[in-house]
């Protein structure tokens, strides 16, 4: 008597309840398929989810082996709610599925091993299908493996178009078509059920990661990206696999490199383009080390790496690396590889395990060298870079194309001549040649990542040190000044040209300005009034306006309103200045304030501070009454909402003849 079966969602994933059938083991089988399961497949593949599509695939040759009478088919029992969908995670349909085979008195048949536990538990008659274990897996019967060669690093398919691989060695890829006929969508789709099957089947495989529009397997050593819509415009299948598997004795590193890399307390990343053959390399360091008989751990995602089987890869535990991290150092590894480091979560868990004082070897795309030290910037302290990795190296071509090191220090940075400008500074050294290359130091408000070199030696790195330090103080004088201005630096100092009522105020009441800009920006400072002949020019390349106002007849005519409005602007400002620094004016408190000219344009509360420089925070009165406060731009210009309660004060002492001034906020 045929035997009557229940399959789950598990088994019609991987496609083994129709293995079943054909094979013998249920010759004719009766396949009561649970609703339950039917609703769990759909709503995957409404997500998006290639499991779903795999799922209700598998359903599809049951019909298809049922219309041959090779079995009997039927859809049986309630279609579950929202709610038991939504609890799928935590075994809702499972217990739906299970109670439909005690009712029918069915054989329930599963590859999920806590579903035969649980079964097993309620005395359920149950098969359990086991995944595939075998020491090396076989791939030939994969329709996606034929598409490799022994050249073949990946192979790119999309539906409707001619199939493409990437062939060659780290350095020497090219990108070539594998035939001429364009891939169905039919045809494409098959090759992605049969790898999500091959993936839940087989041991040595599983599935990465699954989200709406995007799954990604590893199937043996391929990596297989699968994308669709709504994601991509249509459906597309990626797999990757390394070409070649090498130990470190292939990249001859001299005896320095292999010590730094044999440390248990260095910070090293490995850095490259895309396919220069970081993975390789990385993989081969970590043979070596299991070699030195040091327990090697690694984190990915995906788990790509191709490594021996004592050397454990994790995956990002609840899909957040942090947790990874601190499961990692729990089972005190001498060294961990962690590829790859993109992401900002990865760069700071990069760090807080670097700095528990484990070795630590990282992974990241970087074009140069340096470009891996730039990713720190932001993301780490300076002064805590050179703690977090210490060694770069650079792979190009498959080769250890160059080694850097990074040493923090305290001294005057190359191309600075005055003592007292000395600063913490990360100095990154070619540890080949033992030449520093480039310095990192703080510059006013960046980071400066300088380098070094340059035919012209030290005059060279002056010049650079002072093409910056003029680029930082043109964009601080816009703070402290409104008007037209020019800077022109030379060695150690720069001279800066304001009109003269505004030099007073660059300067600062006992040159407070003068010092806060010379110590930030680590340059002597002369401030000169601009000579009339050159304070017209000065406007315009400060504003960038003269090319524009001469192509557009009606940007010369807003040219025009505007130049009349900063000329009313300038002689109100003088007028204030001149009262203030009249030989009859009484000495002025800082906390008196600024006067302040008041315009309304549309919905907007215009205030523009006279006598006080911009960029700063300022609060508003009213008399003695305050209004608010808000932050003004580089030309001292506030703005406030006219509907706001600060606009509407505004509005009303303005009607009301009241003095609207301004003070910045201390």
């Amino acid at each position: 008597m045929p035997e009557t079966l229940v399959p789950d969602t598990s088994v019609l994933v991987d496609g083994r309840i129709t293995d079943l059938i054909r094979d013998g083991t249920f010759p004719k089988a009766r396949v009561l398929v649970p609703a339950a399961a039917l609703a769990e497949l759909e709503a995957q593949a409404n997500r998006g989810q290639e499991t779903g599509f795999a799922g209700l695939a598998e359903l599809g040759q049951l019909q298809e082996m049922a219309g041959r009478g090779e079995a009997k088919v039927e859809i049986i029992g309630p279609r579950p709610g929202p709610s038991e969908l939504g609890a799928a995670d935590v075994g809702a349909i499972d217990a739906m599925i299970r109670e439909i085979a005690a009712e029918q008195g069915a054989t329930l048949v599963t590859s999920d091993r806590i579903q035969a536990h649980a079964a097993a538990a309620q005395g359920l008659k149950h098969h359990y299908l086991r995944p595939n274990v075998q020491e090396q897996p076989d791939l030939t019967g994969l329709a996606l493996w034929k598409f490799f060669d022994d050249e073949t690093m990946s192979v790119h398919l999309k539906d409707d178009c001619v199939p493409m691989a990437k062939r060659g060695k780290p350095g020497e890829v090219r990108y070539v078509p594998i035939g001429r006929k364009e891939m169905a969508h039919k045809e494409l789709r098959a090759i992605v059920h049969e790898c999500i099957e091959h993936a839940k089947r087989d041991y040595a495989s599983f599935l990465e990661m699954e989200k709406r529009g995007c799954t990604v397997l590893q199937v043996g050593p391929m990596r297989i990206t699968i994308a669709q819509p709504p994601f991509s415009d249509g459906l597309e299948l990626t797999a990757v696999r390394p070409v070649t598997r090498l130990d470190l004795d292939h990249y001859d590193l001299e005896p320095e490199l292999l010590e730094r890399l044999e440390g248990k307390a260095r910070g090293v990343f490995i850095a490259g383009p895309p396919g220069s053959g970081k993975s390789t390399f990385a993989a081969a360091v970590a043979e070596h080390l299991h070699g030195l008989a040091r327990v090697v751990k690694t984190m990915e995602q995906p788990r790509d790496l191709q490594v021996r089987k004592e050397i454990t890869q994790y995956g990002a535990l609840e899909r957040d690396m942090r947790f990874t991290g601190e499961v990692t150092l729990l089972v005190r590894p001498d060294h961990i590889i962690y590829d790859e480091v993109r992401t900002t979560e990865d760069f700071l868990t990069f760090a807080d395990m670097r700095l528990a004082g484990v070795g630590l070897i990282g992974v990241t795309h970087a074009n140069r060298a340096i470009d891996a030290v730039q990713r720190l910037i932001g993301r780490v302290e300076l002064g805590m870079i050179p703690q977090v990795v210490d060694t770069i190296l650079f792979i190009d071509a498959g080769e250890v194309a160059q080694v850097l090191e990074l040493e923090f220090t305290v001294k005057m940075p190359e191309g600075m001549m005055q003592e007292d400008l000395a600063r913490p500074v990360v100095v990154i050294r070619d540890v080949r040649t033992s030449r520093p290359i480039y310095e990192l130091y703080t510059f006013g408000e960046q980071v400066v990542v300088m380098p070094l070199g340059g035919t012209d030696g030290p005059r060279s790195r002056r010049s650079s040190a002072s093409t910056l330090a003029e680029k930082e103080l043109r964009r601080s004088l816009q703070r402290y000044t409104r008007g037209p201005f020019e800077v022109r630096v030379s060695g150690e100092t720069a001279t800066v040209m304001v009109p003269e009522q505004e030099v007073p105020m660059l300067i600062g009441k006992g040159g407070r300005n003068v010092q806060q800009l010379e110590r930030r920006l680590g340059i002597r400072l002369d401030i000169k009034p601009l000579t009339q002949e050159r304070k017209r020019e000065a406007w315009e390349e400060r504003s960038g306006r003269t090319d524009r106002a001469e192509r557009d007849p009606r940007g010369r005519e807003r040219e025009e309103r505007h130049r009349g409005e900063r000329d009313e602007m300038e002689a109100e400002r003088r007028q204030a200045l001149s009262r203030r620094n009249s030989p009859g004016a009484a000495a002025v408190d800082e906390g008196e304030g600024s006067e302040v000219k008041f315009k309304r344009s549309g919905s907007n509360v215009y205030l523009f501070v006279l006598d006080g420089p911009g960029g700063l925070e300022y609060e508003v009165f009213a008399e003695d009454a305050r209004i608010g406060s808000t932050t003004s731009n580089a030309e001292g210009r506030l703005r406030f909402k006219a509907d706001s309660p600060e606009g509407m004060g505004l509005l009303e002492a303005h009607k009301r003849n009241l003095r609207i001034w301004a003070r910045p906020v201390a």
